[in-house]
């Protein structure tokens, strides 16, 4: 298992890897940064055990949040800079890795496969949460807090939005210039601001790393932390509504993201024809 600078694209099996920050002795930094990398690889997982590793990340992060105190966890401060630290370190897959791993799929088809994956990311993570959410009218306190489990939730799911907008961009053939924590900075801005990256822009990558873009980032988290509230009901209500909060969520982001990469017009991208008994 190999370190990976920030952002970077691989191109082998990139969903078993584990991203590697810090100086290598917080311990619980690397236990949350791996348990966010499997929640969101594409792997099917069932509910079971996608809500024990939720539950396991929202304890660590409950840890982190009582080390950071309460001023920095109640300004949203806390919370932006442990997605910082988490979602750009995920590995992004190279384009013939996306087709390798969605059967040969290119272009606008390779586009659909891929947020359908995410999709069912984040309603699984959804879901589990809300499961997690309901177990609070039933079990004591000390299971697990309901804002841990909404922060873990939080974390997670703008993690595979950001892992689908930076993929996106290797479909669509936007290179993101840069090293490769530039590069993770600026996905996480892309996803603050649901848009797809425009090479025109000038200082899209240094804006990335300002003071502006990271007080845009904690808003959208917070705003994100707001939305799953919802999912706190008893009798697993909760998980229903953060699956398809989750759902309908990440289908929006993806449809703005993918006008904003169809109009740079770097390739021309046609779906295949369909071919009737799919051979």
């Amino acid at each position: 298992m190999r370190g990976l600078r920030p952002g970077a694209v691989v191109s082998e099996e990139p969903e078993r890897e584990v991203a590697r920050w810090g100086d290598g002795d917080d311990r619980l930094g690397h236990e949350m940064a791996e348990l966010v990398g499997r929640l969101s690889a594409e792997d099917d997982m069932d509910r079971e055990t996608r809500g024990r590793l939720l539950g396991r990340f929202a304890r660590l992060l409950a840890a982190s949040a009582r080390r950071a105190g309460a001023a920095g966890v109640g300004r949203g401060r806390w919370l932006t800079d442990t997605f910082m630290e988490i979602a750009p370190h995920v590995p992004v897959r190279d384009l013939e890795t996306l087709s390798r791993h969605h059967d040969g799929l290119r272009g606008e088809a390779l586009a659909d496969s891929l947020v359908r994956a995410a999709q069912r990311a984040t309603t699984g993570v959804g879901a589990a949460g809300g499961a997690l959410a309901a177990i609070q009218f039933t079990a004591p306190p000390l299971l697990l807090t309901a804002p841990a489990q909404i922060l873990a939730e939080t974390v997670v799911v703008g993690t595979i939005e950001v892992k689908l907008i930076a993929e996106l961009h290797e479909v669509y053939g936007v290179q993101v210039p840069g090293s490769g924590t530039a590069r993770g900075m600026v996905f996480l801005q892309l996803w603050a601001g649901q848009r797809g990256f425009d090479p025109l822009q000038p200082g899209s990558v240094t804006a990335a790393l300002g003071v502006a873009a990271k007080a845009g980032l904690r808003k959208r988290l917070l705003r994100t932390f707001g939305r799953h509230f919802t999912t706190l009901g008893p009798f697993l209500t909760g998980a229903v509504a953060g699956g398809a909060l989750n759902n309908a969520a990440t289908r929006r982001l993806a449809e703005k993201v993918r006008d904003d990469l169809r109009g740079q017009h770097v390739e021309e991208l046609r779906r295949p024809p369909s071919i009737e008994g799919g051979g």
